[in-house]
């Protein structure tokens, strides 16, 4: 049974839910609440989840409000209750429709006595029989006509289009193209007269990938309008313009996968979503020592202890361990930053493999355990026995195995254990049992001290640790004072024995004892950390105090204080080398899955894995900037390439949604990343190894609790608890940047090729076709028409480059708004040359500015990769005046903009005072988008051009930072609060700026029509009042950093790919001569006989017609040379790169065809479907090739391909015919058909 209340108030919905909910008699209903999504309670994805429960069964009861009176399909609800009563006679009765099952109930709940609501419910039941009376009496006088609605339909969706709906549909899909206040994108219609009925020609936007849809004769004007729209829609679908469910492309399948980490927490977004993650220890330190034998061999790397300066003294110590450290890892150094800015340089040095036999083992065992607990758990040494037996029988296989051990050192940097000393601290009388007597050890000496835990031999006492309880706090002994007693002054004015006596009670028994020269055990402390700035170095003595002996009880024989600050390194160190070994994991499994990536370095890894909460000298942020704007740029120029049909807008939100955080942390987990980040920093007390195995275990049951949810984010590195399985709580942005900085890693040890390697093994796809810049480049002839609307030659001197394929740069100064040509615009190329610059620009700035910080970095290239930066590029090299539009409007506009960065001398925010047309900046990354495509992809050379062109912005001769950052830097300098206020009057908006904050208070106002540029403007107001006062940024200005950065030569950073120079004509470069093909065709000239085989000269197909017999000639050929099932097969690719891009290619034998073109200097093939045959919905396509050989002047050759369903399998079949032909004729070769 399932049931249905409805509410009218949202309030209601959710207290009577939770009233229901905890009724113990009612503990046989399951309750839920349904609102509506926009009330802001809950996600469409939860009311989904709702009633998805409800329809099961594991809800039957639902509180709803009128959100669910339509559409609200449950088959077995069979009672419905109103416990407010419906508004309308509509709500009563789709609320009473909600009643699905057979002798179902529908029920109202009245205040007992309230007429006026029996009136109401009176009122609607004789409105419904009123209703169903009306329709049961109406009876239609329209004649029935027999028309039926031609429809387009989508096989694997089942979405249908009408030709009447298709109209809204088409003028939906124009209204989303890209626009602005110059441009409105919407389809015109044209009429004529045919000589079968009315034909309706529709003009689409420049924008679209369609220009023009001409019907089919109609009987009427609207009957031709429904046919072209819906020819229209059918052809947007198939270039992929509209999705399966024809509508405008807007989401693909990573925004519904990634609904659930956007949902919510919209401010902070997945800066505050963290989950919790495992963290990899590295297998070379998981290898346990096994008791099989009498012995054992472990391998040994000397750590080699440099100070600066030279202070102090350290014991030389050793890692042991069961298997060889990676050859990086065998060899790392570490620099350790110590107080007062001195430093120390540690390296790992291999020093072969050492002998242990049982007892060795237990004493090295034992040792460690020892001085663990000494720097970590000091407290468990204040009792007079310590136990250093191994209680954990699972500490082995739980913990990292190695051993640290004191060494002396030989020749050739061999190392042996000093057995002597370990033995020595082991044999001190605190690890003896109690019960086992060890005799009067200072018998039969002469030389002792009376200790608080009695008679020491002064040998002992000496390099020895012991313990002063009334100061509750550890000591080395280094030396004995014997110029020194209990009575010498403590300080000016008292003795040691007063001193003891006044302070702790303490009476000296022997005051004539000698004094101990002592030093305080150190607080285990990360090495690791950034060295501040304000640390000066200098040298400075150890600092010693005096103690009497009697006060102190020793601890540990033998361990003297060069041991202890040899072991206030270890952990530092030991710290670091799981971590880069963690890297070096890493680093080899990416390596094995691609070869491209060799030449990473493991540091570099593991800078790309470390987050700057571990406070370290390095972390991943610099190179997070730099893999940021290449994944930009690779993703964009495989979607550019790969959907040729969408416009900007599309392929910016495809894009996207491939390089949003979201997505990348799902394909980082989905690779196991995580596992690898280290993101905390390092803290003594989690410091676990053999000896000191981690107690806290963590299972499913138990991770909860031991690591909540709700713990403190700001301090979050404090607040986590290590557990046994190594659990951390990772910010979901964080394991994203991880991925852009593990790009950037590859872009700068390893480049491009590598980098593109890493992205399609984690599953973004950028890899591209040569034949897809070919198709993009031979499809800009449709431009050279407009080549007298602007002065080529003068632009072509103006870039300092001359373009191979003129309608590239044609196109990328078309407007949207001009459309009077076949259709086509600059915001494809803009998409292009966007990420370009994007990446060139965060190059130059990565490799010219080494030192600067990340969140500088990132500033530095806001500032330059702006449409504004751009529009003051544009307006200083004239591209104004090349730009072909249908809008005087925005002419004027540039034009105005331009005039005013040229009188902006002074005052610095001059050229905001007029609004900044977008066009004029989209026209530099056009620009560069097309040069990008003629070169064949080549950066280099779009880098020489960007470094001229871009010279005012990269220079930053006049950096401008956006006003709006400048105010809230200087405003939280002092805490202060700005607050905006803004009105609309006359068509402007009016901004208002304000800071008040008790003896501060100023405000600023501005006037423009773009709310945008006078919020700007009243910023930078506001901003020069408050810096008028005196009032200034407690941070440097980027003007101030920049002045004291070092600066280095600028380098494209990772550039390694071949340029497809088949795109254009390079000085007649044959590049299929080095082809690695199955079917590699070696191109020869006209006038070249083969090596192999005489090959004659064949005749032309036919001579080329002149203008006046064209028709006769396509009469003639009609019937002639149709190319039928040619023997050649050139679509199953290659088995290598042939240019080296990193990018998978497929030859085909339309880009095979384009090949030969362009080496032999040929004009491209051009390609054309000839014809149509077969009923609508089973056509069939016939294609056409035309070439053109310039050694054979007035000559032309056609060759026609078989029918096929798909244009591009029509268009390969002719491309395979046209070779065919070439090759039998003598104009290529195939080397494998003459072996």
């Amino acid at each position: 049974m399932k049931c249905i209340i409805f509410v009218n108030r949202i309030v209601t919905a959710r207290s009577l839910s939770y009233i229901l909910r905890n009724l113990k008699f009612l503990n046989s209903w399951k309750c839920g609440f349904l609102v509506g999504v926009h009330a802001g309670l809950v996600s469409r994805k939860s009311t989904n989840i709702i009633l998805e429960k409800f329809r099961s069964g594991e809800l039957n009861l639902l509180v709803a409000t009128k959100v669910g009176e339509e559409g609200l399909d449950i088959q077995t609800c069979c009672l419905v209750i109103r416990f407010d009563l419906p508004e309308t006679v509509s709500s009563f009765i789709q609320s009473r429709g909600r009643a699905r099952m057979p002798q179902s109930e529908y029920a109202f709940l009245v205040n007992r006595g309230n007429l006026r609501e029996l009136n109401l419910i009176e009122h609607f039941k004789k409105d419904e029989a009123q209703m169903n009376e009306e329709i049961s009496l109406r009876k239609s006088h329209t004649p029935i006509t027999d028309f039926e609605e031609i429809t387009y339909k989508v096989d694997n969706t089942g979405a249908t289009i009408s030709s009447i709906l298709s109209i809204s549909l088409l003028h939906r899909y124009c209204s989303q193209l890209p626009h602005d206040e110059y441009f409105n994108p919407k389809p015109q219609f044209f009429y004529y007269d045919d000589a079968d009925g009315m034909v309706c020609n529709i003009i689409l936007p420049a924008n679209a990938p369609i220009h023009q849809i001409v019907s089919s004769p109609q009987p009427s004007t609207e009957a031709a309008k429904k046919d072209a729209c819906l020819k229209a829609c059918k052809a947007l679908h198939e270039v992929g313009a509209l999705t399966d469910y024809l509508l405008p492309e807007q989401d693909d399948k990573y925004d519904e996968s990634s609904e659930e980490l956007c949902d919510s927490d919209g401010t902070d977004e997945d800066e505050s979503r963290a989950e919790l993650h495992e963290m990899l220890v590295p297998a070379a330190l998981r290898k346990p020592w096994r008791e099989v034998e009498n012995s054992t061999y472990f391998y040994s790397y000397y750590i080699k202890f440099c100070p600066n300066p030279v202070d102090r003294a350290y014991r030389r110590f050793g890692l042991f361990m069961k298997e060889p450290l990676p050859e990086e890892a065998g060899k790392m150094k570490v620099d350790l930053c110590l107080a007062r800015g001195r430093m120390v340089m540690t390296q790992l040095i291999p020093s072969g493999t050492a002998r242990f036999d049982k007892d060795e083992i237990a004493a090295a065992e034992m040792f460690q355990k020892m001085f663990l607990k000494i720097i970590l758990d000091r407290h468990q040494f204040i009792p007079e026995y310590v136990s250093l037996e191994n209680n954990d029988v699972y500490e082995l296989s739980s913990s990292t195995c190695y051993l640290l051990l004191p060494v002396i050192q030989h020749e050739d940097d061999k190392i042996s254990v000093d057995w002597t000393l370990v033995n020595r601290c082991l044999s001190s009388p605190i690890f003896r049992h109690p019960g086992i007597g060890g005799g009067d050890e200072t018998s039969q000496v002469k030389n002792y001290l009376h200790l608080a835990n009695g008679q020491k031999s002064v040998h002992d006492v000496v390099n020895s640790l012991v313990y002063v309880p009334c100061k509750d706090i550890f000591f080395f002994i280094s030396d004995i004072l014997p110029e020194k007693s209990g009575y010498s002054l403590y300080n000016d004015s008292k003795s040691h024995v007063e001193h003891y006596t006044e302070m702790f009670d303490i009476h000296l028994s022997y005051p004539d004892q000698p004094l101990l020269k002592a030093k305080q055990l150190f607080v285990l402390d990360n090495l690791l950390r950034k060295k501040k700035h304000s640390e000066e170095w200098r040298e400075k003595e150890e600092h010693f105090i005096e103690l009497p002996p009697e006060i102190c009880q020793l601890k540990v024989i033998g361990f003297s204080k060069d041991i202890g600050s040899s072991l206030s390194l270890l952990p530092s160190i030991l710290h670091r080398l799981e971590s880069f070994l963690v890297a070096i994991e890493l680093k080899e499994k990416l390596v094995a899955s691609f070869p491209e990536g060799a030449e990473v370095t493991a540091e570099r890894i593991l800078e790309a894995l470390t987050t700057e909460r571990c406070y370290e000298h390095f972390s991943l942020e610099r190179l997070e900037v730099l893999g940021d704007a290449f994944l930009k740029f690779a993703v964009g120029r495989h979607l550019f390439l790969k959907h040729d049909a969408l416009d900007e807008g599309q392929l910016t939100r495809k894009r996207s949604n491939i390089v949003n955080n979201s997505n990348l942390l799902k394909l980082a987990t989905r690779n196991n990343l995580q596992v690898y980040i280290r993101d905390q920093s390092f803290e003594a007390d989690q410091f676990f190894a053999f000896g000191r195995s981690c107690s806290i275990s963590c299972n499913k049951e138990t991770e909860k609790t031991i690591h909540p949810r709700s713990y403190d984010k700001k301090n979050s590195a404090n607040a986590e608890v290590r557990c046994n399985k190594c659990h951390h709580w990772l910010h979901n942005k964080t394991v994203a940047d991880v991925v852009e900085a593990l790009v950037g890693a590859f872009i700068v040890d390893s480049g491009f090729k590598a980098a593109t390697a890493f992205l399609n093994w984690l599953g973004i796809e950028v890899d591209f076709m040569r034949s897809e810049i070919d198709n993009i480049c031979s499809a800009s002839k449709a431009f050279l028409p407009l080549a007298d609307q602007m002065d080529v030659n003068a632009l072509e001197d103006l870039l300092g480059y001359k373009f191979a394929h003129k309608g590239l740069l044609i196109q990328a100064f078309v407007h949207p708004s001009f459309n009077n040509h076949l259709g086509g615009c600059y915001q494809r190329l803009e998409f292009l040359g966007d990420a370009v610059l994007d990446y060139l620009i965060t190059s130059y700035l990565y490799s010219v500015y080494p030192n600067l910080k990340p969140g500088q970095l990132t500033d530095l290239r806001s500032v330059s990769v702006n449409n504004i930066s751009f529009a003051d590029v544009a307006g200083r090299w004239s591209f104004h005046k090349f730009i072909i539009c249908d809008s005087s409007v925005l002419r004027e506009t540039m034009t105005k903009y331009v005039n005013n960065i040229g009188s902006s001398a002074t005052g610095k925010g001059r050229i905001e005072e007029k609004t900044c047309p977008k066009a004029l900046g989209d026209l530099v990354e056009s620009c560069m988008g097309a040069v990008f495509l003629d070169t064949g992809f080549d950066l280099n050379h779009v880098w020489k051009i960007m470094l001229s062109l871009l010279d005012p912005i990269i220079s930053f001769s006049k950096l401008q930072m956006n006003p709006l950052r400048e105010l809230h830097e200087l405003c939280q300098s002092y805490n202060w609060e700005v607050q905006f206020s803004s009105s609309k009057r006359d068509g402007k908006f009016i901004v208002e700026a304000k800071v008040d904050e008790g003896k501060v208070c100023a405000t600023a106002s501005a006037t423009n029509i773009s709310g945008k540029v006078a919020r700007r403007m009243a910023a930078r107001q506001l901003s020069e009042c408050l810096k008028a006062q005196g009032y200034k940024s407690k941070t440097k200005s980027l003007e101030e950093v920049l002045r004291k950065s070092k600066k280095m030569e600028a380098e494209l950073i990772g550039y390694d790919e071949k340029p497809c120079y088949g795109t254009a004509e390079f000085g007649g470069l044959k590049l299929l001569e080095n082809s690695q093909s199955d079917h590699d065709v070696k191109v020869y000239a006209l006038s070249e006989t083969s090596t192999s085989k005489s090959r004659t000269i064949p005749k032309p197909i036919r001579d080329r017609p002149f203008a006046h017999e064209a028709s006769e000639f396509h009469n003639i050929k009609s019937n002639d040379y149709i190319i039928d099932s040619p023997d050649i097969h050139l679509t199953n690719g290659c088995d290598a790169d042939p240019q080296g891009t990193g990018a998978s290619l497929t030859v085909s034998a339309k880009s095979r065809l384009y090949e030969i073109c362009a080496a032999n200097c040929w004009k491209p093939p051009l390609f054309e479907c000839w014809k149509e045959t077969g009923p609508s919905h089973i056509k069939e396509f016939i294609f056409k090739i035309v070439m053109e050989i310039e050694e054979l002047p007035n000559q032309i050759f056609e060759f026609y391909g078989e029918p096929r369903m798909r244009k591009k399998d029509a268009a390969e079949h002719a491309a395979q015919g046209a070779l065919w032909y070439l090759k039998q004729e003598g104009y290529i070769w195939d080397k494998k058909l003459d072996r």
